[in-house]
């Protein structure tokens, strides 16, 4: 017999209190920015053990307006904005180019926490991209030498035999240039961040720029 999807999913819980404890957060005591704070949540995170707390959503939407949304991996957060890193040939790099917008979205539910990270786009100059790539792994080299992000794939024979040879050079040469790898700040208007709890009585606290500055405040649940 087949999986019944909505009953599947009314048997499932969210915080159940046997396995999550939702922190306290007083609003009060919040920094006057936002980065502050969301440099301590995502320790927190850490912390607790949240798996793959760097993951994030990322929204954009293409020339006609329509939204789209992927998960991808934070690179820094710091006075350039909220990192990101993509070919700009892909479907998120020619949407950016198009729509220079987006909005990044975290879940850490070992905490019952969220984020919500929202502003205008630019890309990097050349020699920062570059330099973020060769910081990481041989398998993230790997991956950008093998391109093509986004477009038609004919077999996975093909994507085998090119990533095969991506790996290769990659190991080859550590240092070896991706001229379309591009690393993308986002410098937010608004941050939002969101804490559960138990009752229902979820803790949500608007950061929105103004005048050079942060405003904070208190959205209802």
């Amino acid at each position: 017999m087949g999986t019944d999807l909505h009953d599947l999913l009314r048997s499932l819980r969210v915080w159940d209190p046997a396995v999550t404890e939702l922190p306290p957060f007083d609003p009060a005591s919040a920094p006057a920015e936002p980065l502050a704070l969301f440099t301590t949540w995502f320790a927190e995170a850490v912390a607790a053990g949240q798996t793959e707390p760097h993951t994030m959503s990322l929204a954009t939407s293409d020339e006609a307006g329509l939204p789209d949304v992927r998960i991808v991996m934070l690179h820094g957060a710091d006075a350039d904005g909220w990192s990101f890193a993509t070919h700009a040939t892909s479907r998120k790099g020619t949407q950016l180019a198009a729509r220079p917008y987006a909005a990044l979205g975290f879940y850490w539910p070992v905490l019952g926490r969220q984020v919500r990270v929202r502003g205008p786009v630019t890309a990097a100059p050349a020699a920062d991209s570059q330099g973020d790539l060769h910081a990481r792994s041989t398998g993230a080299l790997a991956a950008a030498l093998t391109g093509h992000q986004s477009e038609v794939l004919g077999s996975l024979e093909e994507l085998a035999r090119t990533s095969e040879a991506a790996w290769e050079h990659a190991q080859r040469e550590p240092d070896a240039p991706v001229p379309t790898w591009t690393r993308y700040h986002l410098q937010p208007d608004e941050v939002e961040f969101f804490q559960g709890d138990e009752r229902r009585r979820h803790v949500r606290l608007n950061y929105w720029r103004e005048n050079g500055g942060w405003v904070k405040q208190l959205l209802w649940p």
